[in-house]
């Protein structure tokens, strides 16, 4: 089963200084149908105008990835670390018993950008941060793991380009697709998968999706991606 997702249909809301897209339910916006996606709970498609942000605020027990598509992002939290996220970099926090941080916009432009939420399989750990950046070279006609469980990354960090470490039961991949560029990633019996569509176009399965879409993966054995236009995408193989 594959149930599209369009792109029109999420939420959204216009704050002027934050233009923000909701996959599924988040602040304002609930629809009881869209709850999340198995361990997969909020995907935010953020614009943040420059000079704006996100002040100190806290988030527990939950694994938060922040893909940034444009601009910079500027992050500071309460376990010290004070970065720029930068397109093209994955920043993974792992909020743990309890972390504060903020995020702002000191660029000249917009900041664009993908914040993800996934619910962690361990609650009450130390909080914990990794930033890593990932080439186009990695991703292009395939799909790169980005963000994979604890007890897979120490297989995948001698390799180039390693993905950052969640404490949590999904894994999350990145491509890039174009003309006759392809992948499949083999689903294991009982598992989900979610492919967002970041820009451009793309087959899921056969099935034409656009920028902003996504679809919701249940019961097959495999995702086939092919055909694309200029198309970034995002996998995620999770849990139910």
């Amino acid at each position: 089963m594959i149930a599209k997702r369009a792109s029109q249909e999420r939420g959204y809301a216009d704050h002027g200084w934050l233009q923000t897209h909701h996959s599924f339910s988040f602040a304002g916006y609930f629809d009881p149908r869209y709850m999340g996606w198995g361990n997969l709970r909020v995907i935010n498609e953020d614009v943040i105008a420059p000079g704006a942000g996100f002040g100190m605020h806290g988030h527990r027990d939950m694994e938060i990835v922040t893909y940034v598509l444009g601009g910079e992002l500027a992050h500071r939290d309460s376990m010290g670390h004070v970065e720029t996220i930068r397109a093209g970099e994955v920043q993974r926090m792992s909020a743990g018993r309890g972390v504060m941080h903020s995020e702002f916009n000191h660029d000249q432009g917009p900041t664009h950008l993908l914040q993800i939420w996934i619910e962690p399989n361990v609650r009450g750990i130390d909080p914990g941060y990794e930033q890593k950046a990932f080439s186009a070279a990695s991703k292009r006609g395939r799909l790169w793991p980005i963000a994979v469980p604890v007890q897979r990354a120490e297989a995948l960090a001698g390799g180039d380009d390693p993905p950052v470490r969640i404490h949590a039961d999904a894994a999350l991949y990145a491509g890039l697709f174009d003309g006759a560029e392809s992948a499949t990633h083999a689903l294991a019996p009982g598992r989900l998968a979610y492919v967002h569509v970041v820009r451009g176009r793309i087959a899921i399965n056969g099935q034409p999706f656009g920028r902003g879409d996504a679809a919701m993966v249940a019961d097959e054995p495999a995702v086939t991606l092919a055909n694309g236009e200029d198309a970034e995408v995002l996998l995620f193989d999770l849990a139910r």
